[in-house]
């Protein structure tokens, strides 16, 4: 069985003063170049919910030659009832695939105007319906954090009901949480399950050393590999597990000192 390929991107912020397009041209480049089977955008399209900045980022994603790009909306983009304009441009704010034995279910985190986030009672039980159907790698993807991400200053992001999340989603047998927001990218392992945050891929608000990056997740057979990508530049990986014994290892730290954790 040939390896799955999914792209993860996020936090575009078409229209800010910090948006490269550079970056942008090249991430798309590059993702045609990967050919892979999924893309996944965590939201953030925009920097403030108007309707010419989702016609920008509406654009590049029609750019990608993929068969599934599945895009959430992030904080940003419910500004000014800005998820109005996006239902008209990309349609539902949650989506489901399943695709050959890999199931992937994202949803709306956001509150419209506010910063914080949240899943709601009233969509668990739709969540294990949808993780309910048979396969043998599940991803769930979300805007905001789930778990508090290191470097990211006083940790107010998380979604208000993260821990009865976190619990739904290992009764659904989740092995991979998707999520952007404060572009920092990040990996833990957690439990059964693994959660990556991905950076921004085309903007230069920046923490700290942080540069413009995406995720490329790669699945095969019992191997995952998750790597960081930086666009025009090189690729590194940040963690690769066996979805069936947990083992991992985690790259961490910079590229001239990096050390594993198992």
């Amino acid at each position: 069985m040939a390896p799955f390929t999914l792209a993860h991107l996020s936090d575009f912020h078409a229209g800010s003063p910090y948006f490269v397009p550079n970056l942008m041209d090249r991430a798309v480049v590059e993702v045609n170049e990967l050919r892979p089977d999924v893309v996944a955008v965590t939201g953030d399209l925009t920097n403030e919910g108007f309707k010419q900045e989702y016609v920008v980022a509406k654009e590049y994603l029609e750019r990608l030659e993929c068969p599934h790009v599945l895009v959430i909306p992030g904080n940003h983009d419910s500004r000014n009832v800005g998820y109005v304009h996006f239902e008209h441009l990309f349609g539902p704010r949650s989506v489901v695939l399943h695709t050959g034995d890999i199931s992937i279910v994202g949803v709306d985190s956001t509150e419209p105007d506010l910063d914080y986030g949240t899943i709601g009672r009233s969509r668990y039980g739709w969540l294990e319906e949808q993780f309910a159907v048979p396969a043998r790698f599940r991803i769930f993807m979300l805007h905001h954090h789930l778990l508090p991400i290191p470097g990211t200053g006083r940790e107010r992001n998380m979604v208000y009901d993260a821990g009865d999340t976190l619990e739904v989603l290992q009764r659904c047998n989740v092995n991979l949480v998707l999520s952007g927001h404060k572009h920092v990218p990040h990996a833990w392992h957690f439990e059964n399950m693994f959660v990556v945050n991905a950076g921004t891929v085309c903007t230069l608000r920046l923490r700290g050393d942080t540069r413009p990056c995406y995720n490329i997740v790669t699945i095969d057979d019992d191997f995952v590999r998750i790597e960081r990508k930086y666009p025009f530049h090189g690729t590194e990986t940040i963690i690769e597990f066996s979805p069936s014994t947990l083992h991992y290892q985690k790259f961490v730290g910079r590229p001239e000192e990096r050390r594993l954790d198992t």
